[in-house]
This record gives C-alpha cells, sequence and structure tokens, in this order.
C-alpha cells in the first residue's frame, strides 16, 4: 500500500463520504482534510463543517464557489451552446473541473499526498475528478474507495456508521430521496429507483425546480436578456453578476415549466444509462444564446461553431476540461463571441421557449436586401441565375455521363 500522510476529500457531509472520511483513517492511518463546495446545491454546506469535525477532521474548507462556477464555467460552455447528445445541457459534467481545480489547490496549500472522491467505479464522474486531478498535478495519488471497499449496499454503509459511531441520522425522520441526485445552480439530476427501468415514467413528486408544464401558469411571461460578448450581463434592464443571473433563470423557467428532461445517454465507460434533469436557467440561455447569436455571427463561423459544437460537448461530459482540445475549442469559440451583443426577448410559456423578439448593435441583418417589398437596388436578383450555375456544375456534369443516384 502507498504511503498516505494526508488526503483531501471531496466532502459533501452525506452518509458516503462521511463514511470514507472514517475509512480513510482506518485504513490508510492518514489525515483527513475536507473541502465542501457550495456551487449552489440548495441545500446549506455549513452543516458539513460539524460533520467533519465529530469525525476527528482538523482541517476543513467550504468555499463558496458560485460565481467562478457560472462566470469560468458555465459561461464558457454555454458560449459553445454545448448539447451532448443532442439534449445533455451537461450540468454535471461542468461542475467536476471547478472541484478538481479546488482539490488540487487545496492538497497544495495543506501538503497532501493524495485527493479521494465519492465517486462510483460505474460512473462518468470518476473520469471526471481523476482526469482533472491528474491534468492538474501529475503525480498526486487518487483514491477512490468504492474501487477498493467492501461496503456495497447502503445496509453494509449504515452498519459501519454504527460500528464505528459515526453522527449520521437514522431516525428517519427526513424522508431520502429514492434517487441518486446531483445539483448545482445549473440542474438537478435524478438516477436509480423507478427510473432504472427506461420504460417507466418518472414520478410527479420527483421533480424540486419545475412545475409540470400542465400545471404551469396559464399566462405567459415576457423576459429580456442583455448580452456582452455572448454572455448573459443582465435581465429586463437590470445588471446582474453571472450566478444571480442564473439564479433568476431558474425562478423564471420552473415557475413557467421549462428544463425537464428524460434521457437514456451514453456514459463515458460504457454503459447506457437513464436520467432525469432540470435545467430550467440553462434552457432559456441556450434559446437565448442561439437568438442572438442568429443576428451577429456570420454564416459559416455560425456553421463551423455547430459543426464543432459535439465534439466540444463530448470532451467537456467525458472530463476532458483541463486539456489541449477543450482549451483549443474555447478559444475559438471566444473568438466568435466579439460581436456576439444585443437584446433577446422571450417568451415563457408551459415548458415553452419562445423567441419572439432580438436586436443587436451588431446585427448583420441587413433590412434592405432581406426585404420583400423594393430594395431599391441593394440586391440584384440577376446576380442568383449565375451562382444556381455555378453551384449546379458538378451536378450537371455527373448527370450528363449518366451517373445515377438512388
Amino acid at each position: 500500500m502507498t504511503n498516505i500522510n494526508k488526503v483531501v476529500l471531496a466532502y459533501s457531509g452525506g452518509l458516503d463520504t462521511s463514511v470514507i472520511v472514517k475509512w480513510l483513517q482506518e485504513k490508510y492511518k492518514c489525515e483527513v482534510v475536507t473541502f465542501t463546495a457550495d456551487i449552489g446545491q440548495g441545500e446549506e454546506v455549513e452543516p458539513a463543517r460539524a460533520k467533519a469535525k465529530a469525525l476527528g477532521v482538523n482541517k476543513i474548507y467550504i468555499d463558496d464557489l458560485r460565481e467562478e462556477f457560472v462566470r469560468d464555467y458555465v459561461f464558457p460552455m454555454f458560449r459553445a451552446n454545448a448539447v451532448y447528445e443532442g439534449e445533455y445541457l451537461l450540468g454535471t459534467s461542468i461542475a467536476r473541473p471547478l472541484i478538481s481545480k479546488r482539490l488540487i489547490e487545496i492538497a497544495n496549500e495543506v501538503g497532501a499526498d493524495a485527493i479521494a472522491h465519492g465517486a462510483t467505479g460505474k460512473g462518468n464522474d470518476q473520469v471526471r475528478f481523476e482526469l482533472g486531478a491528474y491534468a492538474l498535478k501529475p503525480g498526486i495519488k487518487v483514491i477512490a474507495p468504492w474501487r477498493e471497499w467492501e461496503l456495497t449496499s447502503r445496509e453494509k454503509l449504515m452498519d459501519y456508521c454504527k460500528k464505528h459511531r459515526i453522527p449520521v441520522d437514522f431516525s428517519g425522520k427526513k424522508k431520502k430521496s429514492p434517487y441518486s441526485m446531483d445539483a448545482n445552480l445549473l440542474h438537478v439530476s435524478y438516477e436509480g429507483g423507478v427510473l432504472e427501468d427506461p420504460w417507466m415514467e418518472s414520478e410527479e413528486d420527483m421533480w424540486r425546480w419545475t412545475v409540470s408544464p400542465e400545471n404551469a401558469p396559464d399566462t405567459p411571461i415576457y423576459v429580456n436578456l442583455e448580452f456582452k460578448k455572448g454572455d448573459i450581463v443582465a435581465i429586463d434592464d437590470k445588471l446582474m453578476s453571472p450566478a444571480e443571473i442564473l439564479s433568476h433563470l431558474n425562478k423564471v423557467g420552473g415557475d413557467n415549466g421549462i428544463g425537464r428532461l428524460d434521457l437514456v445517454e451514453n456514459r463515458y465507460v460504457g454503459m447506457k444509462s437513464r436520467g432525469c434533469y432540470e435545467t430550467p436557467g440553462g434552457t432559456i440561455m441556450l434559446y437565448a444564446h442561439r437568438a442572438i447569436e442568429s443576428l451577429t455571427l456570420d454564416r459559416e463561423s455560425a456553421h463551423l461553431k455547430d459543426s464543432l459544437m459535439p465534439k466540444y460537448a463530448e470532451v467537456v461530459y467525458n472530463g476532458y476540461w483541463w486539456s489541449p482540445e477543450r482549451s483549443m475549442l474555447q478559444k475559438l469559440i471566444d473568438t466568435t463571441q466579439d460581436a456576439v451583443n444585443g437584446i433577446v426577448r422571450l417568451k415563457l410559456y408551459k415548458g415553452n421557449v419562445v423567441v419572439v423578439g432580438r436586436k443587436s448593435p451588431d446585427s448583420l441583418f441587413d433590412e434592405r436586401i432581406a426585404t420583400f417589398e423594393d430594395d431599391d437596388g441593394a440586391y440584384d436578383q440577376k446576380d442568383a441565375e449565375g451562382f444556381i450555375k455555378l453551384n449546379a456544375l458538378r451536378l450537371r456534369i455527373a448527370a450528363n455521363k449518366g451517373r445515377k443516384l438512388d
């Protein structure tokens, strides 16, 4: 066994990571430093401090990373319009590089030999955490208890807690969700329970952030989103910070039944997984960003971005945020955003996001040319004849040679 003197654990304060604290102390005979990130999961993170102290932890980090999360991770990803497998807005994926970065920073501060996490050996998160950690500190040791221990069920975890007097609430006063959940400012995800049968419809009381579209208000609401260099900076003329913007859009989107998704996705480790997601603010942001780009981006720039987007989304999903390819793609994408400025007006109604207006000082929309009325010579329609014939030339040549197309 590798000699480990000190390890930094990504600590939520829940059952799994509380067991991991004691397990690390027992198996590796090492000092455990805990790190708890507030990235907008909607639950108090401060109670994790008392739980960690009760487990004998002396160095405890609890960091509010909400602004950094949205500014430096969510916003750059949305500049790319990133969507994995046509649907998933990458809510869990995009939080992992920030957590990995902070784990390594703390490991450097305290002189730790290793980091540890509570991700299972079946999921994507183990890959994301560890790829990020190795990219930022190549020699770091990573401890993943779920790949080492024999505590393979909730019952075994609870027995371990009782045996080692780990302070976990067994009273049942607080109803535990039957789902494996992950939450941050961008989304809430749900896996497990009835969702393990892809034919079963999700239960209505599962959803935390959104009302069902059927129960959403009967009157639509309108919002104006102002963009500067591809990022939203104001809502309805009110300047807000990145985290405030996403929080506000989560609220108005959730109230109007926006952002629910039921998806079977391909995990990086090879298996298919069924999950449900709530991403109300992100859904609104995606529609709005594409709308302002439609007005301000050159056609070939927009099409090139669209062709690169699936690769960018795959890179983020698979855990390669801290990689040369993501950096290269990000630089290209960000170069296109200098002119992505203006205002988009949206109508939100019963699960729908409808773009009803957009304007920009950098608009490439030329009304004189686009009009169906008299354009006063701005566009010579005769030019289209030669354009069409040149583009048809290869087709005509092939047809003259008798080439048949099915």
